[in-house]
Protein backbone atom coordinates (compact mmCIF):
# COMPACT_ATOMS: atom_id res chain seq x y z
CA UNK A 1 0.00 0.00 0.00
CA UNK A 2 1.16 3.48 -0.82
CA UNK A 3 1.29 6.72 0.84
CA UNK A 4 0.73 9.58 -0.92
CA UNK A 5 1.04 13.54 0.28
CA UNK A 6 -1.57 15.93 -0.39
CA UNK A 7 0.23 19.04 -0.41
CA UNK A 8 -1.42 22.71 -0.91
CA UNK A 9 -1.41 23.68 -3.95
CA UNK A 10 -1.17 27.25 -6.01
CA UNK A 11 -3.93 29.06 -4.85
CA UNK A 12 -3.47 32.13 -7.58
CA UNK A 13 -1.17 34.80 -8.60
CA UNK A 14 0.47 36.37 -5.07
CA UNK A 15 -1.15 34.11 -2.82
CA UNK A 16 1.40 32.20 -0.88
CA UNK A 17 -0.77 30.38 1.95
CA UNK A 18 -4.22 29.77 3.13
CA UNK A 19 -6.54 28.95 6.09
CA UNK A 20 -7.69 25.63 7.15
CA UNK A 21 -11.28 26.63 6.87
CA UNK A 22 -13.21 23.00 7.40
CA UNK A 23 -11.84 19.53 6.87
CA UNK A 24 -14.53 17.69 4.86
CA UNK A 25 -12.85 14.16 5.75
CA UNK A 26 -11.62 12.32 8.68
CA UNK A 27 -9.02 9.54 9.77
CA UNK A 28 -9.84 6.88 8.36
CA UNK A 29 -12.11 7.64 5.90
CA UNK A 30 -12.29 6.28 2.53
CA UNK A 31 -12.54 8.83 -0.64
CA UNK A 32 -12.78 8.80 -4.02
CA UNK A 33 -10.53 10.02 -6.55
CA UNK A 34 -11.20 13.92 -6.60
CA UNK A 35 -13.36 14.26 -3.89
CA UNK A 36 -13.35 17.32 -1.85
CA UNK A 37 -11.46 16.62 1.33
CA UNK A 38 -10.47 20.24 3.10
CA UNK A 39 -12.06 23.88 2.72
CA UNK A 40 -9.63 26.47 2.46
CA UNK A 41 -9.68 30.23 2.49
CA UNK A 42 -7.16 32.80 1.29
CA UNK A 43 -7.47 36.69 1.45
CA UNK A 44 -9.45 36.62 -2.16
CA UNK A 45 -11.28 33.73 -2.26
CA UNK A 46 -12.55 30.42 -0.87
CA UNK A 47 -11.43 26.79 -2.59
CA UNK A 48 -11.89 23.17 -2.63
CA UNK A 49 -8.63 20.50 -2.52
CA UNK A 50 -9.80 17.20 -3.80
CA UNK A 51 -7.96 13.98 -3.41
CA UNK A 52 -5.48 12.98 -5.98
CA UNK A 53 -6.60 9.58 -5.89
CA UNK A 54 -9.15 6.93 -4.23
CA UNK A 55 -7.92 5.69 -1.00
CA UNK A 56 -7.98 5.66 2.99
CA UNK A 57 -7.26 9.37 4.98
CA UNK A 58 -4.33 8.27 6.94
CA UNK A 59 -3.36 11.97 8.61
CA UNK A 60 -4.44 15.25 8.82
CA UNK A 61 -1.20 17.46 9.41
CA UNK A 62 -2.99 20.94 10.01
CA UNK A 63 -6.08 21.61 11.98
CA UNK A 64 -8.69 23.94 11.54
CA UNK A 65 -8.09 27.65 11.39
CA UNK A 66 -4.05 26.43 11.00
CA UNK A 67 -2.49 28.66 7.64
CA UNK A 68 -0.14 26.41 6.27
CA UNK A 69 1.88 27.57 2.93
CA UNK A 70 1.31 27.01 -0.44
CA UNK A 71 3.43 23.08 -1.03
CA UNK A 72 3.07 22.13 2.43
CA UNK A 73 1.74 18.67 2.84
CA UNK A 74 -1.72 19.01 4.88
CA UNK A 75 -3.09 15.16 4.40
CA UNK A 76 -1.51 11.90 4.06
CA UNK A 77 -3.25 9.39 1.98
CA UNK A 78 -2.95 5.68 2.10
CA UNK A 79 -4.02 4.17 -1.52
CA UNK A 80 -3.76 0.40 -2.69
CA UNK A 81 -0.84 1.27 -5.94
CA UNK A 82 1.98 -1.10 -4.80
CA UNK A 83 4.32 1.86 -6.44
CA UNK A 84 7.09 2.80 -3.12
CA UNK A 85 6.04 5.06 -0.66
CA UNK A 86 6.04 8.70 -1.76
CA UNK A 87 6.42 10.09 1.77
CA UNK A 88 9.36 11.41 3.56
CA UNK A 89 9.68 11.04 7.14
CA UNK A 90 8.82 14.57 8.87
CA UNK A 91 11.59 15.14 10.69
CA UNK A 92 11.06 17.29 14.16
CA UNK A 93 14.16 19.12 14.41
CA UNK A 94 14.94 20.74 18.04
CA UNK A 95 14.40 24.27 18.17
CA UNK A 96 16.93 26.84 18.56
CA UNK A 97 16.86 28.52 21.69
CA UNK A 98 15.91 31.88 20.34
CA UNK A 99 12.68 29.92 18.54
CA UNK A 100 12.20 28.53 21.91
CA UNK A 101 12.23 32.26 24.16
CA UNK A 102 10.37 33.81 21.38
CA UNK A 103 7.57 30.64 21.29
CA UNK A 104 7.48 31.03 25.21
CA UNK A 105 6.44 34.64 24.73
CA UNK A 106 9.74 36.22 26.22
CA UNK A 107 11.05 39.60 25.67
CA UNK A 108 14.00 40.36 23.19
CA UNK A 109 15.84 41.71 25.74
CA UNK A 110 15.47 38.34 28.00
CA UNK A 111 17.27 36.26 25.48
CA UNK A 112 20.52 35.81 26.48
CA UNK A 113 23.31 36.96 24.34
CA UNK A 114 20.55 39.63 21.89
CA UNK A 115 21.92 42.82 21.85
CA UNK A 116 19.97 44.46 19.11
CA UNK A 117 17.54 43.56 16.78
CA UNK A 118 19.82 42.63 13.92
CA UNK A 119 21.22 39.95 15.61
CA UNK A 120 17.30 38.70 15.77
CA UNK A 121 17.22 38.56 11.78
CA UNK A 122 17.00 35.16 10.34
CA UNK A 123 16.50 33.56 13.88
CA UNK A 124 12.47 34.26 15.26
CA UNK A 125 10.46 31.90 14.35
CA UNK A 126 7.47 32.17 11.91
CA UNK A 127 5.16 33.85 14.90
CA UNK A 128 6.08 37.04 16.74
CA UNK A 129 5.32 37.11 20.52
CA UNK A 130 2.12 37.40 20.98
CA UNK A 131 1.38 34.77 18.63
CA UNK A 132 0.68 36.47 15.02
CA UNK A 133 1.29 34.53 12.00
CA UNK A 134 3.93 35.58 9.67
CA UNK A 135 4.07 34.72 6.46
CA UNK A 136 7.57 34.04 4.70
CA UNK A 137 7.19 37.12 2.42
CA UNK A 138 6.18 39.32 6.00
CA UNK A 139 8.94 37.57 7.55
CA UNK A 140 11.53 38.39 4.21
CA UNK A 141 10.56 41.95 4.09
CA UNK A 142 11.13 42.12 7.76
CA UNK A 143 14.44 41.47 7.87
CA UNK A 144 15.04 43.18 5.06
CA UNK A 145 14.11 46.44 6.94
CA UNK A 146 15.39 45.01 10.06
CA UNK A 147 12.07 44.88 12.14
CA UNK A 148 12.07 43.08 15.16
CA UNK A 149 9.44 40.81 16.11
CA UNK A 150 8.25 42.62 19.44
CA UNK A 151 8.26 45.48 16.64
CA UNK A 152 5.82 43.97 14.44
CA UNK A 153 3.88 42.75 17.11
CA UNK A 154 2.91 46.77 17.27
CA UNK A 155 1.50 46.29 13.97
CA UNK A 156 -2.60 45.97 13.37
CA UNK A 157 -2.94 43.18 10.91
CA UNK A 158 -5.84 43.18 8.47
CA UNK A 159 -6.19 39.33 7.83
CA UNK A 160 -7.23 36.58 9.28
CA UNK A 161 -7.18 36.57 12.68
CA UNK A 162 -5.20 39.40 12.73
CA UNK A 163 -2.49 38.07 10.51
CA UNK A 164 0.04 40.56 9.07
CA UNK A 165 -0.19 40.93 5.04
CA UNK A 166 2.23 42.25 2.98
CA UNK A 167 -0.25 45.38 2.72
CA UNK A 168 -0.07 45.68 6.44
CA UNK A 169 4.35 45.96 6.93
CA UNK A 170 4.53 48.13 3.75
CA UNK A 171 2.09 50.73 5.09
CA UNK A 172 3.52 50.39 8.87
CA UNK A 173 7.34 50.85 6.64
CA UNK A 174 5.75 54.10 4.49
CA UNK A 175 4.76 55.56 8.36
CA UNK A 176 8.08 54.87 10.03
CA UNK A 177 9.97 56.49 6.90
CA UNK A 178 8.04 58.94 6.73
CA UNK A 179 8.44 60.11 10.46
CA UNK A 180 12.47 59.63 10.66
CA UNK A 181 12.68 56.80 13.17
CA UNK A 182 15.75 55.19 13.50
CA UNK A 183 14.69 51.13 12.59
CA UNK A 184 17.51 50.05 15.48
CA UNK A 185 15.17 51.78 17.88
CA UNK A 186 13.49 49.72 20.19
CA UNK A 187 10.02 49.28 19.89
CA UNK A 188 8.96 51.10 23.15
CA UNK A 189 10.75 53.72 22.07
CA UNK A 190 9.38 54.07 18.40
CA UNK A 191 5.60 53.82 19.93
CA UNK A 192 6.61 57.04 21.85
CA UNK A 193 7.85 58.75 18.69
CA UNK A 194 4.85 57.61 16.80
CA UNK A 195 2.50 58.60 19.03
CA UNK A 196 0.32 61.68 18.32
CA UNK A 197 1.32 65.10 19.81
CA UNK A 198 -3.14 65.53 20.05
CA UNK A 199 -5.30 62.82 21.09
CA UNK A 200 -7.84 61.84 18.41
CA UNK A 201 -11.58 61.52 19.87
CA UNK A 202 -12.09 57.92 21.04
CA UNK A 203 -15.68 55.98 20.88
CA UNK A 204 -16.37 54.63 23.81
CA UNK A 205 -17.97 51.29 24.16
CA UNK A 206 -20.94 53.11 26.33
CA UNK A 207 -21.50 55.01 22.79
CA UNK A 208 -21.05 52.25 20.69
CA UNK A 209 -23.80 50.09 22.25
CA UNK A 210 -26.21 52.99 23.95
CA UNK A 211 -29.51 53.83 21.72
CA UNK A 212 -31.76 50.86 22.96
CA UNK A 213 -32.00 47.25 22.64
CA UNK A 214 -29.79 45.77 20.19
CA UNK A 215 -28.24 42.44 18.84
CA UNK A 216 -24.66 41.83 18.38
CA UNK A 217 -23.67 40.26 14.63
CA UNK A 218 -19.90 38.60 14.18
CA UNK A 219 -18.66 39.74 10.69
CA UNK A 220 -17.93 36.57 9.18
CA UNK A 221 -14.51 36.04 7.34
CA UNK A 222 -15.17 37.55 3.70
CA UNK A 223 -16.89 40.59 5.50
CA UNK A 224 -14.16 41.43 7.61
CA UNK A 225 -11.37 41.09 4.43
CA UNK A 226 -14.07 43.36 2.75
CA UNK A 227 -13.98 46.35 5.36
CA UNK A 228 -10.07 45.88 5.80
CA UNK A 229 -9.75 46.51 1.68
CA UNK A 230 -12.02 49.48 2.25
CA UNK A 231 -10.30 50.98 4.77
CA UNK A 232 -6.91 50.30 3.18
CA UNK A 233 -8.17 51.95 -0.33
CA UNK A 234 -9.27 54.30 1.50
CA UNK A 235 -5.94 55.16 3.66
CA UNK A 236 -3.69 54.33 0.33
CA UNK A 237 -5.46 56.64 -2.54
CA UNK A 238 -6.72 60.45 -2.12
CA UNK A 239 -9.90 59.64 -3.69
CA UNK A 240 -12.15 61.85 -6.24
CA UNK A 241 -15.37 61.29 -8.00
CA UNK A 242 -16.75 63.08 -11.33
CA UNK A 243 -20.32 62.08 -12.46
CA UNK A 244 -21.60 62.97 -16.18
CA UNK A 245 -25.17 62.55 -17.09
CA UNK A 246 -25.61 60.31 -20.15
CA UNK A 247 -28.45 59.79 -22.82
CA UNK A 248 -28.57 55.94 -22.99
CA UNK A 249 -32.10 55.90 -24.93
CA UNK A 250 -30.57 54.25 -28.29
CA UNK A 251 -28.65 51.22 -26.30
CA UNK A 252 -32.47 50.46 -24.08
CA UNK A 253 -34.01 50.51 -27.42
CA UNK A 254 -31.84 48.42 -29.59
CA UNK A 255 -31.59 45.75 -26.36
CA UNK A 256 -35.09 45.65 -26.60
CA UNK A 257 -34.93 45.22 -29.85
CA UNK A 258 -32.32 42.43 -29.65
CA UNK A 259 -32.08 40.40 -26.24
CA UNK A 260 -35.02 38.05 -27.02
CA UNK A 261 -33.37 37.23 -30.85
CA UNK A 262 -29.88 36.83 -29.04
CA UNK A 263 -30.75 34.49 -26.31
CA UNK A 264 -32.83 32.56 -28.69
CA UNK A 265 -30.10 32.07 -31.09
CA UNK A 266 -26.60 32.24 -28.82
CA UNK A 267 -28.31 31.16 -25.18
CA UNK A 268 -26.92 34.69 -23.35
CA UNK A 269 -28.60 36.86 -21.46
CA UNK A 270 -27.79 40.47 -23.04
CA UNK A 271 -27.58 43.07 -20.56
CA UNK A 272 -26.69 47.04 -19.87
CA UNK A 273 -23.62 45.91 -18.02
CA UNK A 274 -21.91 44.38 -21.35
CA UNK A 275 -22.30 47.36 -23.41
CA UNK A 276 -20.85 49.43 -21.01
CA UNK A 277 -18.07 46.90 -20.30
CA UNK A 278 -17.77 47.62 -23.75
CA UNK A 279 -17.27 51.34 -23.97
CA UNK A 280 -15.32 51.50 -20.76
CA UNK A 281 -13.02 49.20 -22.53
CA UNK A 282 -12.54 51.76 -25.53
CA UNK A 283 -12.37 54.72 -23.40
CA UNK A 284 -9.49 53.01 -21.87
CA UNK A 285 -7.64 52.64 -25.10
CA UNK A 286 -7.87 56.23 -25.90
CA UNK A 287 -7.07 57.01 -22.64
CA UNK A 288 -4.27 54.28 -21.01
CA UNK A 289 -3.03 56.19 -18.31
CA UNK A 290 -6.08 55.12 -16.58
CA UNK A 291 -5.10 51.50 -17.05
CA UNK A 292 -2.30 52.03 -14.28
CA UNK A 293 -1.06 50.75 -10.97
CA UNK A 294 1.25 53.09 -8.57
CA UNK A 295 4.15 51.48 -6.83
CA UNK A 296 5.40 54.13 -4.36
CA UNK A 297 6.76 56.55 -6.62
CA UNK A 298 6.14 54.38 -10.18
CA UNK A 299 3.17 54.39 -12.72
CA UNK A 300 3.12 50.81 -13.80
CA UNK A 301 1.14 51.01 -17.39
CA UNK A 302 -0.82 47.85 -17.80
CA UNK A 303 -1.22 46.51 -21.20
CA UNK A 304 -4.10 44.63 -20.88
CA UNK A 305 -6.97 45.75 -19.81
CA UNK A 306 -8.62 43.24 -17.47
CA UNK A 307 -12.37 44.40 -16.53
CA UNK A 308 -13.45 43.25 -12.84
CA UNK A 309 -16.98 43.32 -12.10
CA UNK A 310 -18.43 43.89 -8.65
CA UNK A 311 -20.71 41.07 -7.77
CA UNK A 312 -23.02 41.10 -4.95
CA UNK A 313 -23.83 37.71 -3.00
CA UNK A 314 -26.57 35.96 -1.73
CA UNK A 315 -24.54 36.55 1.81
CA UNK A 316 -24.57 40.03 1.11
CA UNK A 317 -20.83 40.29 0.85
CA UNK A 318 -19.18 41.46 -2.65
CA UNK A 319 -16.63 39.59 -4.59
CA UNK A 320 -15.11 40.99 -7.81
CA UNK A 321 -14.59 38.46 -10.93
CA UNK A 322 -12.11 39.60 -13.43
CA UNK A 323 -12.17 39.10 -17.38
CA UNK A 324 -9.19 38.62 -18.73
CA UNK A 325 -8.48 40.84 -21.88
CA UNK A 326 -11.30 42.47 -22.10
CA UNK A 327 -10.12 44.31 -25.38
CA UNK A 328 -9.76 41.11 -26.92
CA UNK A 329 -13.73 39.80 -27.27
CA UNK A 330 -16.68 41.59 -28.74
CA UNK A 331 -19.84 42.50 -27.46
CA UNK A 332 -20.60 38.52 -27.55
CA UNK A 333 -17.92 37.47 -26.25
CA UNK A 334 -17.79 40.16 -23.16
CA UNK A 335 -21.55 39.02 -22.27
CA UNK A 336 -20.61 35.32 -21.52
CA UNK A 337 -17.65 35.86 -19.82
CA UNK A 338 -19.80 38.17 -17.79
CA UNK A 339 -22.71 35.78 -17.34
CA UNK A 340 -19.85 32.87 -16.59
CA UNK A 341 -18.33 34.52 -13.80
CA UNK A 342 -21.72 36.16 -12.19
CA UNK A 343 -22.90 32.54 -12.08
CA UNK A 344 -20.16 30.90 -10.63
CA UNK A 345 -19.54 33.52 -8.05
CA UNK A 346 -22.90 33.63 -6.92
CA UNK A 347 -22.40 29.69 -6.46
CA UNK A 348 -19.26 30.06 -4.91
CA UNK A 349 -17.48 28.36 -7.86
CA UNK A 350 -15.34 30.89 -8.78
CA UNK A 351 -11.28 29.54 -8.53
CA UNK A 352 -8.38 32.11 -7.32
CA UNK A 353 -7.56 32.95 -10.28
CA UNK A 354 -11.26 34.62 -11.45
CA UNK A 355 -10.48 37.34 -9.07
CA UNK A 356 -6.21 38.12 -9.54
CA UNK A 357 -5.33 40.57 -11.95
CA UNK A 358 -7.87 43.34 -12.72
CA UNK A 359 -6.82 46.75 -14.06
CA UNK A 360 -10.01 48.46 -13.50
CA UNK A 361 -13.80 47.56 -11.71
CA UNK A 362 -17.13 48.98 -12.60
CA UNK A 363 -19.80 48.59 -9.88
CA UNK A 364 -23.34 48.92 -11.00
CA UNK A 365 -26.02 50.68 -8.48
CA UNK A 366 -28.46 50.55 -10.65
CA UNK A 367 -29.22 46.80 -9.99
CA UNK A 368 -30.36 48.00 -6.89
CA UNK A 369 -32.69 51.05 -8.48
CA UNK A 370 -29.96 53.83 -7.53
CA UNK A 371 -29.23 56.45 -9.33
CA UNK A 372 -25.62 57.14 -8.41
CA UNK A 373 -23.39 56.59 -5.77
CA UNK A 374 -19.15 57.35 -4.83
CA UNK A 375 -17.41 53.88 -4.97
CA UNK A 376 -14.00 53.03 -3.42
CA UNK A 377 -11.19 52.29 -5.86
CA UNK A 378 -10.48 48.54 -5.79
CA UNK A 379 -6.92 48.50 -5.18
CA UNK A 380 -3.83 48.47 -6.73
CA UNK A 381 -6.18 49.85 -9.57
CA UNK A 382 -6.72 53.78 -9.40
CA UNK A 383 -10.42 54.33 -10.64
CA UNK A 384 -13.46 52.91 -10.63
CA UNK A 385 -16.66 53.50 -12.79
CA UNK A 386 -19.84 53.39 -11.14
CA UNK A 387 -23.31 53.00 -12.81
CA UNK A 388 -26.38 54.86 -12.07
CA UNK A 389 -30.30 52.99 -12.60
CA UNK A 390 -31.20 53.90 -15.98
CA UNK A 391 -34.86 56.23 -15.51
CA UNK A 392 -36.87 58.08 -17.68
CA UNK A 393 -36.46 61.77 -17.60
CA UNK A 394 -37.80 64.89 -19.73
CA UNK A 395 -33.95 66.00 -21.45
CA UNK A 396 -33.75 68.71 -24.07
CA UNK A 397 -32.76 67.36 -27.81
CA UNK A 398 -31.87 68.64 -30.66
CA UNK A 399 -33.99 68.48 -33.90
CA UNK A 400 -33.12 69.90 -37.11
CA UNK A 401 -35.86 72.27 -36.30
CA UNK A 402 -34.62 73.15 -33.06
CA UNK A 403 -34.31 72.10 -29.22
CA UNK A 404 -37.13 70.32 -27.93
CA UNK A 405 -38.15 68.23 -24.63
CA UNK A 406 -38.58 64.57 -25.01
CA UNK A 407 -39.05 61.54 -22.75
CA UNK A 408 -34.99 59.67 -23.05
CA UNK A 409 -33.54 57.48 -21.14
CA UNK A 410 -31.05 58.76 -18.78
CA UNK A 411 -28.57 58.04 -16.21
CA UNK A 412 -25.72 58.80 -14.27
CA UNK A 413 -22.27 57.55 -14.42
CA UNK A 414 -19.47 58.26 -11.46
CA UNK A 415 -16.12 57.87 -11.87
CA UNK A 416 -14.08 57.87 -8.90
CA UNK A 417 -10.05 58.06 -9.45
CA UNK A 418 -6.76 58.65 -7.39
CA UNK A 419 -6.14 61.66 -7.17
CA UNK A 420 -2.14 60.83 -7.25
CA UNK A 421 -1.86 60.03 -10.48
CA UNK A 422 -5.49 60.93 -11.94
CA UNK A 423 -5.96 65.01 -12.47
CA UNK A 424 -9.27 66.06 -12.72
CA UNK A 425 -8.65 66.21 -16.01
CA UNK A 426 -7.61 63.15 -17.10
CA UNK A 427 -10.22 61.64 -15.47
CA UNK A 428 -13.45 64.30 -16.35
CA UNK A 429 -12.18 63.29 -20.18
CA UNK A 430 -11.76 59.90 -19.61
CA UNK A 431 -15.09 59.88 -17.82
CA UNK A 432 -16.65 62.02 -21.16
CA UNK A 433 -15.33 59.72 -23.58
CA UNK A 434 -17.57 56.50 -21.98
CA UNK A 435 -20.84 58.44 -22.27
CA UNK A 436 -19.94 59.81 -25.60
CA UNK A 437 -19.59 56.01 -26.77
CA UNK A 438 -22.81 55.31 -24.90
CA UNK A 439 -24.93 57.96 -26.11
CA UNK A 440 -23.27 57.14 -29.98
CA UNK A 441 -24.45 53.83 -30.01
CA UNK A 442 -25.74 52.33 -33.03
CA UNK A 443 -29.32 51.79 -32.79
CA UNK A 444 -28.52 49.79 -36.19
CA UNK A 445 -25.44 47.60 -35.32
CA UNK A 446 -25.83 44.03 -36.08
CA UNK A 447 -24.66 41.96 -32.80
Amino acid sequence: MAKIEILLPAMGEGIIEATITKWLVNIGDEIEEDQSIVEVATDKVDSEIPAPEAGIIEKLLFNEDDIPKVGDTIAILSTNNTETDKVEEIKNEPKTNIESAVDNKLTIDSVSNINSNEDLIGLVSSKTPNGKFLSPLVKSIAEKEHISPDELDNINGSGNTGRITKNDIINYLNTRTSTGIDPVLKPQLQKEINEPKISKPQISNEQIYSGGDYEIIEMDRMRKLIAGHMVHSKQTSPHVTSFIETDVTNIVNWRNKNKDRVFEQEKIKLTFTHIFIEATVKALKDFPMINVSVDKDKIIKKKNINIGIATALPSGNLIVPVIKNTDRLNLLGIASSVNDLVMRARNNKLKPDDIQGGTFTITNFGSFGNTTGTPIINQPQVAILGVGAIVKKPAVIETPSGDAIAIRHMMILSLAYDHRVVDGALGGMFLKRISDYLEDFDYNRNV
